[in-house]
């Protein structure tokens, strides 16, 4: 069977759903088969030879629809290659443990799968599009607002991705 790879995402505000995207489109650059698609959608891993997990970081913890996904499908997934990622705001917290914080979220939230790759995105804070409690909270930890990802970095870590999930060696020219 080819290689194909599901990236899966959660999101709440689009963030991650665009990053998940990215990471579709450039993994599809090295020549394999992907399909990108909210986690809440995905009823079966059958078809794929590897997952690429994704979602948001809110409050210190990963959305759980990811672990949740991950409960639903421990067994297939510890037989794949997986690679995981999170997008916060940790990026930007000048607490200096926050980053640690939230890899270790995603540590819990992918638990018991242990990923080829993990990796931490600085997300987009729209202020708009969180409620008065959070704005306030965010407000009270100078975390700022504001699109904080970095597209480049997104990249290539998508274009490492498959080797080392062991899928080929590497990207095409």
């Amino acid at each position: 069977m080819p290689a194909r790879i599901l990236v899966a995402y959660a999101t709440r505000n689009g963030s991650t759903a665009e990053i998940a995207q990215a990471v579709g489109k450039d993994l599809s650059a090295t020549g394999l088969a992907v399909d990108v698609a909210e986690i809440k959608t995905i009823s079966t891993l059958a078809d794929y030879t590897a997952v690429v997990i994704g979602g948001p970081l809110y409050m210190g913890s990963v959305d759980g629809a990811v672990k949740k996904f991950v409960g639903k499908n421990s067994e297939q997934l510890q037989k794949l290659p997986v690679a995981a990622f999170a997008v916060g705001l940790a990026p930007k917290n000048p607490d200096p443990g926050a980053i640690e914080m939230a890899m270790d979220a995603l540590k819990k939230s992918i638990d018991p799968v242990t990923p080829v790759s993990s990796v931490l995105f600085a997300g987009n804070l729209d202020p708009a599009k969180v409620n008065f409690v959070m704005r306030k909270f965010l407000e009270m930890a100078k975390i700022p607002a504001g699109d904080f990802r970095d597209w480049d970095a997104i990249s290539a870590w998508a274009r490492e991705l498959p080797v080392k999930m062991g899928l080929n060696k590497g990207t095409k020219d």
